[in-house]
């Protein structure tokens, strides 16, 4: 079992930017992919970012990338996301996802643990 608490969320300006973690617990934890999605008010969840359990492979949707950076440390059993040029259609919230397989999905339905999330707004 694993469990995942973001922070980092907030309210930031067009062009500003802010850094996420997701703590997770649970002795899984390094031995599994880790992504990002978001959903905003009245959309599905979509995915944002991936990273692999070594951290070598790193995935992106095309709206986020060149802008956003994810990261895991696995001796602090945290990944980041690092959001730089952040706008104002990159509201919404944002859910830490973690599987035991080592290579990384892209779907929602790949990803067995979920966090509660973390609001962002991007004010224009």
């Amino acid at each position: 079992q694993v469990q995942l608490v973001e922070s980092g969320g907030g309210l930031v300006q067009t062009g500003g930017s802010l850094r996420l973690s997701c703590a997770a617990s649970g002795r899984t934890f390094s031995s599994g992919a880790m992504a990002w999605f978001r959903q905003a008010p009245g959309k599905e969840r979509e995915f944002v970012a991936a990273i692999s359990w070594s951290g070598s492979n790193t995935y992106y949707a095309d709206s986020v990338k060149g802008r956003f950076t994810i990261s895991r440390d696995n001796g602090k059993n945290t990944v980041y996301l690092q959001m730089n040029s952040l706008k104002p259609e990159d509201t919404a919230v944002y859910y830490c996802a973690a599987r035991k397989q080592l290579g990384v999905g892209l779907r929602r339905d790949e990803y067995a643990y979920w966090g509660q999330g973390t609001q962002v707004t991007v004010s224009s």
